[in-house]
């Protein structure tokens, strides 16, 4: 049988859910226990009580008899404060560690994650539905206690009259269907719900990262608008929800007190007929109220409902494909050749690239041109293995980029990139942040060569200086990020656009630098600037999709009327 995308969602998000209860099985199994041997301690109370009250009535001494109660009273006020400390601390733990498994999933897909749910989704769901899913060991351990209460209550009932308890079970039915409707309702409103929370995330972020661009455009009334669209439907989906607890909780409170007045209607009978004493009375009259409690499974249902729920979306984080690594090395004697064979790529459902063949040769600069939209950063992308081609293979010395090792890959292939993200937490250590940390000395080198030396030694503390306490421009930003890869340059440097921000000067010094202070053999440069195109050796220029010329710079401007048109020519 085939299965549909919800049912297969479902599947995943239970097996998370499963996998998530055996990783907390010691606490989950504590949390029962306690809050089991908590409801045996109420359930036993009535049982002391009615014995107690029974006692008093005849005149006898009950004194050990009303200490036992002051116990029984005592001890579940003790085990609930125990119980509370261990629900906090395992669903602390319990998100915890949901939110760094999944994030380990985003990081390994890599890009592709993003190209897959926005940014602001992935935020929704590592951290909001990674909280709701990490309440499940503590909701499910809830449940079971919640349901051990009045399964004793009945029994208990059963004990002192079987009458008492045909007659609360009489009315069980009518809860187990409250109980059904309540949770397949509560379902499909919350995986809605969550659906649109995250969506709305999205939007969010998106107008958080171009706030400088929506106050010049003057379009912040419109962008309020397009944020909140999915406003009204999240508050139908919230609505719903309220409706559906709301309407099981009034059911629910409707039927239980009817259950109760049943029981104490034929307990009362029982005592006028002498089959029942006063404290027998009591006692069943507590044990309806122990037995009614199923009606609470309301809440506890709601809360798993939500848990559920946030593991399918989280499931759906699980379910990105990670980059697979192979083990295989670079040949020692290689020269840094990059051949690309047929590689084709897709976009948001567009084919940005095809048929795309290309040798960069080693020890070589190639800058890669064409107008925008034709698919040069999904190249540069492709070439260093930040994704893999829908078709085609890329090599580095006759090896397959798939077949490389990880650690191998990326000590021999570094990247630069328009906007760097400065991680690190300082400037140096910004500049050292990579898959192997390059000693001190290589660093300041490596700055140097990206005209970045002598603006950093200017900052308050220097290379030390915290990232957030050093204003820089975009240009500074970038020559951190060219000297972050010069630093981590192995066999093949790329540059992705990366020094679109620098003035003439500058862009000819990184340029001079490439050549003669950087240690990667090959460069392969994604260009917009026609001084970039001239520096290279060689000029692949990219249109539709395809490469349609590879030559020098000179060669092709002097034959080729479309690649004077890429600049404006």
């Amino acid at each position: 049988m085939t299965l549909t995308a919800p049912e297969t969602g479902h599947r995943d998000g239970d097996r998370l859910l499963l996998a998530t209860l055996r990783a907390t099985a010691p606490r989950t199994a504590a949390l029962v226990l306690i809050a089991t041997a908590s409801t045996g301690a109420a359930l036993l109370l009535p049982a002391v009580l009615g014995h107690t009250l029974d006692l008093l009535l005849k005149g006898r001494a009950a004194h050990r008899w009303v200490a036992l109660c002051a116990a029984l009273v005592c001890v579940p006020a003790v085990l609930d404060a125990l119980g509370e400390y261990l629900n906090a601390t395992t669903t602390a733990r319990t998100t915890a560690r949901l939110r760094r498994t999944a994030l380990g999933h985003v990081l390994a897909a890599g890009p592709r994650a993003t190209a897959r749910m926005t940014p602001g989704d992935l935020v929704a769901r590592l951290v909001g539905n990674a909280a709701q899913a990490g309440t499940a060991p503590t909701t499910v351990a809830g449940t079971v206690t919640a349901v051990v209460g009045p399964i004793g209550g009945i029994v208990a009932l059963a004990l002192l009259d079987p009458w008492l308890a045909l007659v609360f079970l009489a009315g069980a039915p009518l809860l187990a269907l409250l109980l059904r409707a309540f949770t397949r309702a509560s379902t499909d409103s919350l995986a809605g719900y969550q659906r649109l929370q995250g969506e709305l995330a999205g939007r969010l972020m998106e107008a958080v990262g171009g706030a400088r661009t929506i106050a010049a455009a003057g379009t912040a009334a419109r962008e309020r608008d397009r944020v909140l669209e999915p406003l009204p439907g999240l508050s139908r989906h919230g609505h719903r929800m309220w409706r559906v607890q709301g309407r099981s909780s009034a059911q629910a409170t409707a039927l239980v007190p009817l259950l109760q007045i049943a029981v104490l209607a034929v307990a009362g009978l029982e005592l006028s007929r002498g089959g029942l004493s006063v404290g027998d009375l009591l006692a069943a009259s507590r044990y309806a109220v122990l037995a009614t409690g199923v009606g609470m499974l309301v809440g506890h249902l709601g809360a798993l409902v939500h848990g559920r729920t946030a593991a399918r979306r989280l499931a759906e984080v699980h379910a990105l494909p990670p980059t697979v690594h192979g083990t295989r090395r670079l040949p020692a004697d290689g020269d840094g050749t990059l051949r690309l064979r047929g590689v084709a790529a897709e976009r948001g459902g567009r084919t940005v690239l095809r048929g795309v063949d290309l040798v960069v040769p080693g020890g070589s600069t190639t800058a890669v041109v064409g107008r925008s939209g034709t698919g040069k950063s999904v190249l540069a992308e492709l070439a260093g293995r930040l994704a893999d081609p829908d078709a085609g293979e890329i090599t580095l010395d006759g090896v397959p980029l798939r077949e490389l090792a990880h650690d191998e890959l990326r000590r021999q292939v570094g990247y630069a990139f328009a906007r760097p993200a400065l991680l690190g937490g300082t400037i140096g250590g910004t500049l050292a942040f990579g898959s192997f940390a390059p000693p001190p000395e290589a660093v300041v080198d490596a700055a140097r060569a990206a005209c970045a030396d002598d603006f950093v030694r200017r900052l308050p503390d220097g290379y030390d200086t915290a990232c957030a306490a050093a204003p820089l421009s975009g240009g500074e930003a970038q020559r951190l990020g060219l000297a972050r890869a010069f630093a981590h340059a192995g066999r093949l440097l790329i540059l992705d656009d990366a020094t679109s921000s620098l003035d003439s000067v500058t862009e000819a010094r990184v340029a001079d630098a490439l050549l003669h202070d950087v240690a990667a053999r090959t460069r392969l440069i994604v260009a917009h600037r026609l001084a970039t195109a001239e520096r290279a050796d060689r000029v692949a220029w990219l249109d539709g999709g395809r490469i349609r010329a590879v030559g020098t710079h000179a060669e092709l401007w002097r034959r080729l009327p479309g690649y004077r048109a890429v600049f404006g020519a």
